[in-house]
């Protein structure tokens, strides 16, 4: 199974602070930008027949989701790695 680029519409609640979405350089990875910066990144995985989203903050390094969702689809990985993004800032 592998991952392919996984674009994703900004959801309103990034776009009120400033945020966008940015696509790494490996194609399973997006970086949040706040402030033109690039804050927290979101790495899609594939995990046995589904798949999972790791979000770190780019500054320190530290693991932002929970390691044990998973999703259907890379696209629906990249949903849910934001919306736990969204949960740990309390936006």
């Amino acid at each position: 199974m592998s991952t392919t680029a996984v674009t994703h519409a900004v959801p309103d609640w990034l776009k009120l602070h400033d945020g966008s979405l940015k696509p790494g350089v490996r194609p399973e990875t997006t970086f949040v930008m706040v402030g033109g910066q690039p804050l927290y990144k979101l790495e899609v995985r594939p995990t046995t027949g589904t798949f999972a989203c790791a979000v770190s903050n780019t500054v320190n390094g530290k693991r932002l989701d929970d390691a044990k969702a998973t999703y259907p689809t890379s696209e629906a990985a990249l949903a849910g790695g934001l919306e736990q993004l969204r949960a740990v800032l309390g936006w």
